[in-house]
Protein backbone atom coordinates (compact mmCIF):
# COMPACT_ATOMS: atom_id res chain seq x y z
CA UNK A 1 0.00 0.00 0.00
CA UNK A 2 1.07 3.66 -0.66
CA UNK A 3 -0.58 6.73 0.06
CA UNK A 4 -0.84 9.65 -2.56
CA UNK A 5 -1.07 12.67 0.68
CA UNK A 6 1.48 10.91 3.33
CA UNK A 7 1.68 13.51 5.04
CA UNK A 8 -1.88 13.35 6.19
CA UNK A 9 -0.45 10.56 8.64
CA UNK A 10 0.66 13.51 10.77
CA UNK A 11 -3.01 13.60 11.88
CA UNK A 12 -2.55 10.49 13.59
CA UNK A 13 -0.96 12.06 16.07
CA UNK A 14 -3.95 14.18 17.53
CA UNK A 15 -5.47 10.93 18.42
CA UNK A 16 -3.50 10.32 21.50
CA UNK A 17 -4.58 14.20 22.41
CA UNK A 18 -8.02 12.91 21.86
CA UNK A 19 -7.86 9.99 24.50
CA UNK A 20 -6.03 12.13 27.21
CA UNK A 21 -9.18 15.16 26.35
CA UNK A 22 -11.91 12.03 26.53
CA UNK A 23 -10.25 10.80 29.94
CA UNK A 24 -10.38 14.62 31.00
CA UNK A 25 -14.08 14.76 30.48
CA UNK A 26 -14.87 12.22 31.83
CA UNK A 27 -12.93 12.47 35.09
CA UNK A 28 -14.04 16.30 35.36
CA UNK A 29 -17.88 15.22 34.80
CA UNK A 30 -17.24 13.23 37.75
CA UNK A 31 -15.94 15.41 40.00
CA UNK A 32 -18.57 17.88 39.11
CA UNK A 33 -21.07 15.28 39.95
CA UNK A 34 -20.02 14.99 43.17
CA UNK A 35 -19.91 18.34 44.44
CA UNK A 36 -24.28 17.92 44.20
CA UNK A 37 -24.00 15.87 46.82
CA UNK A 38 -24.17 12.30 48.28
CA UNK A 39 -22.88 10.13 45.52
CA UNK A 40 -24.76 7.08 46.17
CA UNK A 41 -28.30 9.48 45.96
CA UNK A 42 -26.96 10.89 42.76
CA UNK A 43 -26.32 7.15 41.61
CA UNK A 44 -30.06 6.36 42.14
CA UNK A 45 -30.75 9.46 40.06
CA UNK A 46 -28.74 8.56 37.06
CA UNK A 47 -29.31 4.83 37.08
CA UNK A 48 -30.48 5.20 33.44
CA UNK A 49 -26.92 6.55 31.98
CA UNK A 50 -25.01 3.69 31.51
CA UNK A 51 -21.16 4.75 31.26
CA UNK A 52 -20.19 1.48 29.33
CA UNK A 53 -22.48 3.03 26.42
CA UNK A 54 -20.80 6.20 26.68
CA UNK A 55 -17.44 4.47 26.88
CA UNK A 56 -18.34 2.64 23.45
CA UNK A 57 -19.43 5.45 21.56
CA UNK A 58 -16.35 7.76 22.65
CA UNK A 59 -14.49 4.66 20.98
CA UNK A 60 -16.31 4.56 17.64
CA UNK A 61 -15.64 8.49 17.58
CA UNK A 62 -11.90 7.87 17.71
CA UNK A 63 -11.94 4.91 15.50
CA UNK A 64 -13.76 6.89 13.01
CA UNK A 65 -11.40 9.69 13.33
CA UNK A 66 -8.68 7.25 12.47
CA UNK A 67 -10.06 5.56 9.04
CA UNK A 68 -10.85 9.47 8.09
CA UNK A 69 -7.32 10.41 8.24
CA UNK A 70 -6.15 7.23 6.45
CA UNK A 71 -8.74 7.95 3.61
CA UNK A 72 -7.40 12.02 3.67
CA UNK A 73 -4.21 10.30 3.07
CA UNK A 74 -4.94 8.79 0.04
CA UNK A 75 -4.47 5.12 0.01
CA UNK A 76 -3.62 3.19 -3.24
CA UNK A 77 -3.38 -0.09 -3.76
CA UNK A 78 -2.72 -2.26 -7.19
CA UNK A 79 -2.40 -0.32 -10.78
CA UNK A 80 -3.68 -0.22 -14.07
CA UNK A 81 -2.27 1.07 -17.26
CA UNK A 82 -3.52 4.34 -18.59
CA UNK A 83 -2.98 5.36 -22.14
CA UNK A 84 -2.53 9.00 -22.80
CA UNK A 85 -2.79 10.62 -26.09
CA UNK A 86 -0.95 13.91 -27.07
CA UNK A 87 -2.86 15.83 -29.74
CA UNK A 88 -1.51 19.30 -31.56
CA UNK A 89 0.08 20.40 -34.81
CA UNK A 90 3.16 20.91 -36.42
CA UNK A 91 4.15 24.50 -36.06
CA UNK A 92 6.80 26.66 -37.31
CA UNK A 93 7.85 29.69 -36.76
CA UNK A 94 10.31 31.75 -39.11
CA UNK A 95 12.01 34.97 -37.54
CA UNK A 96 13.03 37.33 -39.74
CA UNK A 97 16.87 38.03 -38.65
CA UNK A 98 17.73 40.67 -41.31
CA UNK A 99 19.66 43.88 -40.25
CA UNK A 100 16.01 46.22 -41.01
CA UNK A 101 14.48 43.56 -38.00
CA UNK A 102 17.19 46.24 -35.72
CA UNK A 103 14.83 49.31 -36.43
CA UNK A 104 12.79 50.79 -33.30
CA UNK A 105 9.80 52.15 -34.74
CA UNK A 106 8.76 49.16 -32.37
CA UNK A 107 9.97 48.93 -28.88
CA UNK A 108 12.54 47.60 -27.77
CA UNK A 109 13.22 46.41 -31.73
CA UNK A 110 11.81 44.70 -34.37
CA UNK A 111 13.91 41.35 -33.51
CA UNK A 112 13.61 41.84 -29.94
CA UNK A 113 10.15 42.34 -29.99
CA UNK A 114 9.26 39.20 -32.25
CA UNK A 115 11.72 37.14 -29.93
CA UNK A 116 9.05 38.37 -26.95
CA UNK A 117 5.89 37.50 -29.07
CA UNK A 118 7.42 34.29 -30.13
CA UNK A 119 8.16 33.23 -26.43
CA UNK A 120 4.88 34.16 -25.46
CA UNK A 121 2.99 31.77 -27.79
CA UNK A 122 5.21 28.96 -26.51
CA UNK A 123 4.30 29.50 -23.27
CA UNK A 124 0.86 29.18 -24.49
CA UNK A 125 1.47 25.72 -26.54
CA UNK A 126 -0.19 22.55 -25.50
CA UNK A 127 0.60 19.14 -26.91
CA UNK A 128 1.41 20.95 -30.21
CA UNK A 129 5.38 20.14 -31.83
CA UNK A 130 7.24 23.29 -32.49
CA UNK A 131 10.15 24.52 -34.97
CA UNK A 132 12.41 27.62 -35.49
CA UNK A 133 13.79 28.85 -38.47
CA UNK A 134 15.71 31.90 -38.64
CA UNK A 135 16.34 33.97 -42.24
CA UNK A 136 17.74 36.82 -43.57
CA UNK A 137 18.75 36.72 -47.40
CA UNK A 138 18.71 32.88 -46.75
CA UNK A 139 17.52 30.47 -43.80
CA UNK A 140 18.57 27.84 -42.17
CA UNK A 141 16.47 25.30 -38.71
CA UNK A 142 16.88 27.12 -36.04
CA UNK A 143 15.31 24.47 -33.93
CA UNK A 144 13.59 20.96 -35.40
CA UNK A 145 10.23 20.25 -34.72
CA UNK A 146 10.10 19.25 -31.10
CA UNK A 147 7.99 18.71 -28.20
CA UNK A 148 10.65 20.11 -25.52
CA UNK A 149 9.38 23.61 -25.53
CA UNK A 150 12.26 24.40 -22.75
CA UNK A 151 14.69 23.24 -25.74
CA UNK A 152 13.01 25.67 -28.12
CA UNK A 153 13.20 28.62 -26.03
CA UNK A 154 17.30 27.93 -24.66
CA UNK A 155 17.56 28.08 -29.00
CA UNK A 156 15.39 31.47 -29.16
CA UNK A 157 17.57 32.87 -26.77
CA UNK A 158 20.82 32.66 -29.66
CA UNK A 159 18.72 34.52 -32.31
CA UNK A 160 20.33 37.78 -33.57
CA UNK A 161 21.12 39.87 -36.21
CA UNK A 162 24.55 38.29 -36.73
CA UNK A 163 23.53 34.78 -36.53
CA UNK A 164 23.05 34.93 -40.77
CA UNK A 165 26.17 36.20 -42.67
CA UNK A 166 24.03 36.94 -45.81
CA UNK A 167 22.51 40.27 -45.88
CA UNK A 168 18.87 41.44 -46.78
CA UNK A 169 15.41 39.37 -46.40
CA UNK A 170 14.43 36.31 -48.31
CA UNK A 171 11.13 35.35 -47.04
CA UNK A 172 10.40 32.83 -49.87
CA UNK A 173 13.46 30.51 -49.17
CA UNK A 174 12.24 30.46 -45.27
CA UNK A 175 8.51 29.33 -46.91
CA UNK A 176 10.07 26.71 -48.72
CA UNK A 177 12.34 25.43 -45.73
CA UNK A 178 9.35 25.18 -43.87
CA UNK A 179 7.68 23.08 -46.31
CA UNK A 180 10.53 20.41 -46.89
CA UNK A 181 11.01 21.08 -42.68
CA UNK A 182 6.96 19.66 -42.46
CA UNK A 183 5.98 15.50 -43.20
CA UNK A 184 5.53 15.36 -46.90
CA UNK A 185 2.92 12.37 -46.15
CA UNK A 186 0.44 15.00 -44.63
CA UNK A 187 -1.68 17.43 -46.32
CA UNK A 188 -3.23 19.33 -42.95
CA UNK A 189 -1.95 19.68 -39.30
CA UNK A 190 0.94 22.24 -40.45
CA UNK A 191 1.11 25.78 -39.50
CA UNK A 192 3.62 28.45 -40.73
CA UNK A 193 4.13 31.33 -38.65
CA UNK A 194 6.24 34.18 -40.07
CA UNK A 195 7.48 37.33 -37.71
CA UNK A 196 8.63 39.42 -40.03
CA UNK A 197 8.52 43.35 -41.26
CA UNK A 198 7.48 41.92 -44.85
CA UNK A 199 10.38 43.35 -46.75
CA UNK A 200 11.55 41.18 -49.23
CA UNK A 201 14.89 41.67 -51.70
CA UNK A 202 15.99 38.18 -53.07
CA UNK A 203 12.73 35.77 -53.31
CA UNK A 204 8.78 35.77 -54.21
CA UNK A 205 7.05 35.11 -51.32
CA UNK A 206 3.80 34.82 -53.11
CA UNK A 207 4.65 32.22 -55.06
CA UNK A 208 6.30 30.10 -52.47
CA UNK A 209 3.02 30.62 -50.86
CA UNK A 210 1.12 28.83 -53.09
CA UNK A 211 3.71 25.98 -52.62
CA UNK A 212 2.65 26.24 -49.31
CA UNK A 213 -0.73 25.83 -49.96
CA UNK A 214 -0.64 22.78 -51.82
CA UNK A 215 1.01 21.30 -49.06
CA UNK A 216 -1.57 22.17 -46.70
CA UNK A 217 -0.38 24.35 -44.57
CA UNK A 218 -1.47 27.02 -43.34
CA UNK A 219 0.18 30.72 -42.85
CA UNK A 220 0.21 33.29 -40.32
CA UNK A 221 1.74 36.72 -40.42
CA UNK A 222 3.06 38.80 -37.58
CA UNK A 223 4.01 41.90 -39.02
CA UNK A 224 6.76 44.39 -37.30
CA UNK A 225 7.55 47.96 -37.84
CA UNK A 226 5.98 51.05 -38.55
CA UNK A 227 4.03 51.80 -42.40
CA UNK A 228 5.53 55.52 -42.47
CA UNK A 229 8.97 53.50 -41.89
CA UNK A 230 12.29 53.59 -39.44
CA UNK A 231 15.95 53.96 -40.45
CA UNK A 232 17.64 51.00 -39.74
CA UNK A 233 20.23 51.65 -36.65
CA UNK A 234 23.94 50.46 -36.93
CA UNK A 235 25.73 49.69 -33.52
CA UNK A 236 28.97 49.57 -31.40
CA UNK A 237 30.66 46.42 -29.97
CA UNK A 238 28.89 48.15 -26.49
CA UNK A 239 25.39 48.39 -27.90
CA UNK A 240 25.52 51.87 -29.19
CA UNK A 241 24.31 53.50 -32.20
CA UNK A 242 26.79 55.12 -34.10
CA UNK A 243 25.30 55.96 -38.00
CA UNK A 244 22.48 54.41 -39.58
CA UNK A 245 22.79 52.12 -42.59
CA UNK A 246 22.84 53.83 -46.23
CA UNK A 247 22.47 52.63 -49.73
CA UNK A 248 24.88 53.10 -52.33
CA UNK A 249 24.02 56.06 -53.03
CA UNK A 250 24.61 57.58 -49.64
CA UNK A 251 20.95 58.33 -48.47
CA UNK A 252 19.81 57.01 -45.21
CA UNK A 253 17.52 53.24 -45.77
CA UNK A 254 14.48 53.73 -44.71
CA UNK A 255 12.47 50.42 -43.78
CA UNK A 256 8.78 50.59 -44.33
CA UNK A 257 6.37 47.62 -42.92
CA UNK A 258 5.12 45.82 -46.11
CA UNK A 259 1.63 44.74 -44.32
CA UNK A 260 0.01 44.17 -48.14
CA UNK A 261 2.61 41.37 -48.75
CA UNK A 262 1.86 39.74 -45.54
CA UNK A 263 -1.80 39.98 -45.70
CA UNK A 264 -1.58 38.35 -49.25
CA UNK A 265 0.73 35.64 -47.73
CA UNK A 266 -1.88 34.43 -44.79
CA UNK A 267 -4.87 34.79 -46.80
CA UNK A 268 -3.41 32.65 -49.87
CA UNK A 269 -2.94 29.77 -47.35
CA UNK A 270 -5.91 30.56 -45.54
CA UNK A 271 -4.41 32.16 -42.30
CA UNK A 272 -4.59 35.58 -40.95
CA UNK A 273 -2.08 38.46 -40.71
CA UNK A 274 -1.70 40.48 -37.82
CA UNK A 275 -0.04 43.78 -37.14
CA UNK A 276 2.20 43.33 -33.56
CA UNK A 277 0.97 45.83 -30.86
CA UNK A 278 2.91 46.34 -27.00
CA UNK A 279 -0.17 44.57 -25.47
CA UNK A 280 0.60 41.34 -27.87
CA UNK A 281 -2.85 40.83 -27.80
CA UNK A 282 -2.35 39.49 -31.60
CA UNK A 283 -0.53 36.60 -29.75
CA UNK A 284 -3.92 35.47 -28.09
CA UNK A 285 -5.66 35.78 -30.86
CA UNK A 286 -3.27 33.78 -33.27
CA UNK A 287 -3.16 30.99 -30.60
CA UNK A 288 -6.89 31.17 -30.64
CA UNK A 289 -7.21 30.46 -34.06
CA UNK A 290 -4.61 27.68 -34.33
CA UNK A 291 -6.28 25.70 -31.37
CA UNK A 292 -9.74 25.82 -32.87
CA UNK A 293 -7.68 23.77 -36.27
CA UNK A 294 -7.91 20.04 -36.55
CA UNK A 295 -4.87 18.56 -34.51
CA UNK A 296 -3.25 14.88 -34.87
CA UNK A 297 -1.89 12.32 -32.24
CA UNK A 298 1.19 13.13 -31.85
CA UNK A 299 2.38 10.93 -29.35
CA UNK A 300 0.63 7.71 -27.30
CA UNK A 301 1.94 6.32 -23.99
CA UNK A 302 0.89 3.60 -21.17
CA UNK A 303 1.52 4.85 -17.74
CA UNK A 304 1.08 2.64 -14.35
CA UNK A 305 -1.03 4.46 -12.44
CA UNK A 306 -2.19 3.36 -8.98
CA UNK A 307 -5.99 2.51 -7.87
CA UNK A 308 -7.18 4.84 -5.34
CA UNK A 309 -8.64 3.08 -2.16
CA UNK A 310 -9.45 5.99 -0.15
CA UNK A 311 -13.45 5.44 -0.82
CA UNK A 312 -13.43 2.03 1.95
CA UNK A 313 -11.52 3.73 4.60
CA UNK A 314 -13.97 6.84 4.55
CA UNK A 315 -17.28 4.70 4.16
CA UNK A 316 -16.22 2.45 7.55
CA UNK A 317 -15.19 6.23 8.74
CA UNK A 318 -19.09 7.23 7.73
CA UNK A 319 -21.08 3.66 9.10
CA UNK A 320 -19.40 3.80 12.80
CA UNK A 321 -20.41 7.80 12.67
CA UNK A 322 -23.73 6.38 11.73
CA UNK A 323 -23.66 3.61 14.45
CA UNK A 324 -22.57 5.99 17.15
CA UNK A 325 -25.25 8.28 16.86
CA UNK A 326 -28.00 5.80 16.32
CA UNK A 327 -26.53 4.06 19.78
CA UNK A 328 -28.22 5.34 22.95
CA UNK A 329 -26.20 6.55 25.97
CA UNK A 330 -28.83 5.71 28.37
CA UNK A 331 -30.10 2.19 29.26
CA UNK A 332 -33.06 0.20 28.37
Amino acid sequence: MRFANPYSLYLFLLIPILVFFYIFVFKQKKKSLALFGNPELIKNLMASTSKTKQIIKTILILTSFFFLILALAGPQMGTKLVQVKRKGLDIIIAIDTSLSMTAEDIKPSRLAKAKMELESLIDQLQGDRIGIIAFAGTAFVQCPLTLDYQAAKMFLNLINTDLIPQPGTSIGEAIKLAINSFSQKERKYKVLILLTDGEDHHSPPLKASDEAKKEGIKIYTIGFGSLKGELIPLYDEKGDIISFKKDKKGAAVMSKLDEMTLRKIALNTGGKYYRATAGELEVEHLYKDISRLEKKELQSKFFSQYEDRFQYFLAICLLLLFIELLLPARKK
